[in-house]
């Protein structure tokens, strides 16, 4: 595996696989890899000829500095890591790179349709951040398709949105949420997860699927079913962000006729904020447990 820091030499590099006519995939990351980084550089192995994975914790998407500076860097690691599964290059550019004129007057890029939802209302300015350096990176490296987990659902909307708005000829793949052997979505944060908190943060998971196999059953009362999710995070001693029925093609709030439906929701422990999601497509509800296993829903 090369790595390489400057967006010149990425850039001439990638071009001579371009003129051979080699497919490549871009995994964009902030670093501090886990089982499901790993999973969608595996997924983009299988579907290109060239795979490129990039670190960059990204300034622009956190709301508070201090946030930025506890994030967890682990840089010789996901090295170790990449190499092993054969990824072929690392893009590991810094701040003055990515950033040459300063954030305080970087051009941003702004997807309004489903920034102030969600993730969004308690975090203004994330999902700018996020379209803004995800299009640096498309610019960058020019990949065929790129490659996101589906555990950041919202993000990946978004990104959907802008690919087709900004007419980017990248096709934008979703990887299935991966999960801790007690069903806890992997995540670079779950490392703040203080240890007398852990036994208990499934509930966020568990409720979220209870809603989607309630939903699956029939249930169209979806207001009562956010309430009875976030009423059980609560009773162990978590705070709420969201518990969010919509539509999963739209993100809209969901409507009794809606086929494409996912149960969504954000909690907060004493020292981490945790994201999940659950998929329902009332058309195929009765899928065995395998594949509700691989997608992470139903």
């Amino acid at each position: 595996m090369l790595i390489f820091r400057s967006i010149k030499h990425m850039r001439s590099q990638l071009q001579r696989h371009r003129e051979r006519g080699q497919r490549v995939s871009l995994v964009p990351t902030m670093g501090n890899l886990h089982g499901g980084h790993i999973s969608l550089i595996e997924q983009a192995k299988a579907q290109s000829d060239i795979v490129v994975c990039s670190i960059f914790v990204n300034s622009l998407q956190f709301v508070l500095t201090e946030e930025w500076d506890k994030y967890p860097r682990t840089f010789e690691t996901d090295c170790q890591k990449l190499r092993a599964i054969g990824c072929d290059y690392l893009f590991a550019p810094d701040d003055s790179e990515m950033y040459p004129n300063g954030l305080a007057t970087q051009s941003r890029v702004v997807c309004p349709s489903f920034t102030d939802i969600l993730c969004g209302r308690s975090r203004p300015g994330h999902f700018e951040g996020v379209t803004t350096v995800v299009s640096k990176l498309f610019n960058i490296i020019q990949p065929d398709e790129s490659v996101f987990g589906l555990k950041d659902f919202q993000q990946i909307s978004v990104i959907r949105r802008m690919v087709e708005d900004m007419c980017l000829p990248i096709k934008i793949v979703g990887g299935p949420i991966c999960r801790e052997s007690d069903g806890l979505a992997m995540s670079s944060r779950n490392v703040f997860i203080r240890s007398y908190e852990r036994p208990k943060v499934t509930v966020l998971k568990e409720s979220l699927f209870e809603v989607g196999h309630c939903l699956a059953e029939g249930d169209k009362d979806f207001r009562g079913l956010e309430r009875h999710a976030s009423k059980r995070i609560k009773q162990l001693g978590f705070e709420v962000d969201y518990i969010s029925v919509r539509n999963s093609l739209t993100l809209e709030e969901a409507a009794i006729n809606d086929r494409d439906l996912i149960v969504l929701g954000a909690m907060f422990t004493k020292s981490a904020r945790l994201i999940d999601n659950f998929i329902i497509r009332l058309d195929n509800s009765r899928r065995d447990d395998s594949e509700e296993k691989k997608q992470g829903g139903l």
